[in-house]
């Protein structure tokens, strides 16, 4: 299945670019034509170029990656904060502060800093303070969180940045070129593609557009992530064909022996419940005399033998409902006819 096709992209708007007057001639490879002013984009390239960005995004995340949504466009915002926060992922969608990945160390104290203030106001020490002062700490507070509350939990430099319309985001694509970290971005016409590493033609301005191709991106980073988790469980499956083998041979063994079983349990049962039910009745005539016992044994191997033939010659034809049949009615017939006819040749043997 296609991780994007052309009548979403079409539906969406994705193939609408800048106006011919304004475009960058580095993008002309990516436009199909021109219409009524406007350049139009070559959506086959686009949907080729985002299955690389998207299958690489999925790879490195699932390698522990960590990715940075970018988008401070009124129109994005939004969808750059929902789709970062589905999907667990950093995000800047306020204003990108300049080092925010060439100097982190700096940042980083900046967003302790604001930990720490929110903490003040949730145990109520604000309360305490002047009301000058904690009104200044709130306003610093909201400043902090505007700017980096999409970066509160990044410890480390990112491996990955997705942004929309790099030519609004010129200095994070450029800290990100400085810091070796891979760009993936929407390029419109307007756009100049060469700092990009994985571009994704298409409008950066609509926004339905925008929010498709960063839902596509977001499902990549969970997927990536679910690979992740599934991991530790798939890998010792891999390490084990020896036992996987010994178990087929196992049920191979024990398929055969089970087409056996029928017959030979119709047998035992019978085997076991006739001496049962024989040496029951045969007590009394046993205590007599010595003589008695010696032939009401006989008569009961006989009677045995007999039993054990009978299953074994109904259990031998072909098919397999005539031996469920016989293995499950042989039992009951041959109690219900032969218990009352063995009593009465017995008594008759012991009178003679």
């Amino acid at each position: 299945m296609d991780v994007l096709t052309m009548k979403e992209l079409l539906e969406t708007g994705v193939h609408f670019g800048h106006r011919t007057r304004k475009w960058n001639p580095k993008m002309s490879r990516y436009i199909f034509t021109e219409r009524k002013g406007i350049h139009i984009i070559d959506l086959e390239q686009t949907v080729d170029l985002f299955r690389k960005a998207y299958y690489y995004v999925r790879d490195t995340t699932a390698k522990d990656g960590e990715i940075v949504f970018v988008g401070t466009k009124k129109q994005v915002q939004a969808t750059i904060a929902e789709e970062a926060q589905r999907c667990g992922a950093h995000y800047v969608n306020r204003r990108w502060l300049g080092g925010t990945l060439t100097n982190f160390g700096t940042v980083k104290l900046s967003i302790e800093r604001m930990k720490k203030m929110e903490a003040m106001i949730e145990d109520g020490t604000v309360d305490h303070m002047p009301n000058k002062e904690a009104s200044k700490l709130r306003r610093r507070l909201a400043k902090l969180q505007r700017n980096l509350d999409g970066l509160r939990h990044m410890e480390k430099k990112p491996s990955l940045m997705f942004v929309i319309d790099p030519d609004s985001e010129a200095i994070a694509v450029h800290e990100a070129n400085l810091a070796g970290v891979p760009v993936i971005a929407i390029v419109d016409t307007n756009c100049d593609p060469d700092p990009i590493d994985f571009l994704i033609p298409g409008n950066d301005d609509a926004i339905k557009a925008t929010k498709l191709i960063t839902a596509r991106i977001a499902d990549a980073v969970l997927e990536g992530r679910e690979g992740r988790q599934d991991e530790p469980e798939t890998a010792p499956a891999a390490d084990a064909p020896d036992a996987e083998g010994a178990t087929t041979e196992e049920t191979d063994a024990a398929g055969t022996d089970a087409s056996e079983t029928p017959a030979e349990e119709a047998v035992a049962a019978e085997s076991t419940d006739a001496p049962e039910a024989e040496s029951a009745e045969e007590a009394p005539a046993a205590e007599e005399t010595v003589e008695s016992e010696e032939e009401t044994e006989g008569a009961a191997t006989d009677d045995v033998e007999e039993t054990v033939e009978e299953p074994s010659k109904e259990a031998s034809p072909d098919d397999s409902a005539s031996e469920e049949e016989t293995a499950e009615d042989a039992p009951q017939d041959e109690d219900t006819d032969e218990a009352p006819e063995d009593p009465k040749e017995e008594e008759a043997d012991d009178d003679d």
